[in-house]
């Protein structure tokens, strides 16, 4: 039961990218829960997120090793942030792909903090912190390239 949650139902056991199949997968899960609230799901983020760093310190703690590929139950945590800030001003679907987009690329590469965090911290807080703040520095991106599409009347959609 731990394992399934913690690799999101498996889908972090994929051969190629578990973290992109995984963040995936949380954005299609997502996907009702932000056209019905936004804050919804940044709520439900944040519960998932201390679960699962209990769970994972327990995983840690009978021999799992830290950060183990197959746990991608942080990309859940970071894409749901993502997508939650990202709809602050409504839900659309290219907000969905802009947040996965963009969390995929800061949880890749890491910057700044969210490095310094991945690398310092260890245990459960270390392997979902750095995600929630991929996660926001994502919706933060995708509301700013939202918000220039808006001001010079791009409708995408």
């Amino acid at each position: 039961m731990r394992w399934g949650f913690l690799t999101l139902f498996y889908s972090g056991m994929s051969p190629k990218a578990p973290g992109t199949v995984g963040s995936f997968l949380a954005a299609l899960i997502g996907l009702p829960i932000v056209m019905w609230n936004a804050e919804m799901i940044v709520l439900l983020a944040i519960l998932v997120g201390l679960i699962a760093v209990r769970q994972i310190d327990i995983y840690e703690k009978n021999g799992g090793e830290h950060d183990n590929k197959a746990i991608v139950i942080d990309e859940l945590v970071g894409q749901w942030i993502a997508m939650g800030i990202g709809a602050i001003f409504g839900f659309n679907y290219l907000m969905v792909v802009l947040s996965f987009i963009f969390f995929r690329v800061y949880d890749i590469s890491k910057p700044s903090f969210i490095g310094y965090i991945d690398k310092k911290v260890k245990g459960g807080w270390g392997v979902i912190l750095d995600d929630a703040l991929a996660g926001i520095l994502a919706g933060f991106s995708t509301l700013f390239v939202l918000k220039m599409l808006d001001i010079f009347y791009i409708d995408m959609f």
